[in-house]
């Protein structure tokens, strides 16, 4: 075996100029992510979050670190978009930015089904470095990509990697299905969720939410929930403090109870007076006399895609917004029809 080279004769034969000559030989890719980083770091932030408990002797109450994360800066009056899971359960949160000044934190709207927040600083507008703001609509597979957040706490840090693959699916924390979800291996650690994953231009193409890993540490297999949702949810968040979501103006007879009834497809339950179901001419269930139900519409497609629990209704809603048209395919009495129906507003 070869004998290694004791450190110290490295480090004495290294000349001072080396440091010069690394600069000058970085390479335009090297170039461009140092500029990159040196930019988009100055608006991604940390954030810690803390809760509130009593002692059951004293009574008296103190802060319990809830965790930390990451998020970043969208806009200079103090908006911070991040990972509604970084902030859940929180009764005190605090950001602090890129200048190291720590601010007071309150939360402006959640969207747990996609897994984002937004907070609000009070802070000078010298101090907020908006995030350029990319799209999600035209990444390649192999493309280059940054991931900037805080893992275990080391802030700024940076990882790069390549958009491994696209339209995956993940499960929020609600259980709600999150579709069109952009997979990575720039690393993801614990830490690093809410943070922004940016493309080579330095714009912001996703948001960094969960990881694939056995150990509970990056694996090679990270998720960011698209710009695309991410720029349509945050307006909603920031002017309502809630997500507008389309709907019909329906409940629905659980899938579990479907499923045991033998069903395929949403078993409307009720139909609200005045809704667009309502104008529609859908009907609900009904609980005759005797005790037995007689069964209304079945919902068994939208648009043509075929629709057999709730996660698939929603999933499909998802991708419309309030106002637009949908063709529901129907089942009732074993007859099937179709029907034009257009989308409203529901909480």
């Amino acid at each position: 075996m070869a004998a290694t080279q004791p450190a110290m004769a490295t480090i004495e034969a290294a000349p001072a100029f080396l440091h010069t000559t690394a600069d000058a030989s970085l390479s335009a890719e090297e170039l461009n992510t140092i500029a990159v980083f040196e930019k988009a770091a100055k608006s991604v932030v940390y954030i810690t979050n803390t809760a509130v408990r009593r002692d059951i002797w004293s009574l008296n109450t103190f802060e319990v670190p809830q965790g930390s994360g990451s998020g970043f800066i969208w806009n200079t009056q103090g908006h911070i978009v991040t990972n509604f899971h970084v902030v859940y359960g929180a009764d005190s949160i605090q950001v602090v930015l890129d200048d190291q000044s720590t601010h007071d934190a309150r939360v402006i709207g959640v969207d747990p089904d996609h897994d984002l927040a937004v907070l609000q600083i009070k802070a000078s507008k010298n101090q907020l470095n908006p995030l350029d703001i990319g799209n999600s609509t035209d990444l390649l597979v192999g493309q280059q990509v940054l991931a900037i957040g805080n893992p275990f706490g080391l802030d700024h840090t940076l990882t790069t990697g390549v958009v491994s693959a696209l339209g995956r699916s993940i499960k929020s924390i609600t259980n709600r299905t999150i579709e069109g979800v952009i997979q990575t291996d720039a690393a993801i650690n614990p830490g690093n969720s809410g943070g922004p994953l940016l493309n080579s231009s330095g714009k912001l193409i996703g948001v960094n939410t969960q990881i694939v890993s056995p150990s509970g540490a990056f694996a090679g297999i990270g998720f960011a929930v698209p710009v695309g949702i991410v720029k349509r949810i945050v307006p909603q968040l920031i002017q309502y403090g809630k997500v507008i979501r389309p709907g019909l103006g329906i409940s629905l007879i659980p899938d579990s109870i479907a499923n045991r009834w033998g069903i395929n497809g949403i078993v409307i339950a009720r139909v609200l007076p005045g809704s667009a179901a309502d104008k529609a001419g859908l009907t609900s269930l009904q609980e005759l006399q005797s005790g037995r139900i007689r069964l209304g519409d079945v919902i068994i497609s939208i648009d043509g895609e075929k629709v057999d629990n709730y996660d698939d209704l929603a999933r499909i809603l998802d991708r419309h917004n309030v106002g637009d048209r949908v063709t529901l395919g129907l089942r009732r009495n074993n007859k099937e029809r179709t029907i034009s129906i257009t989308l409203q507003a529901v909480q």
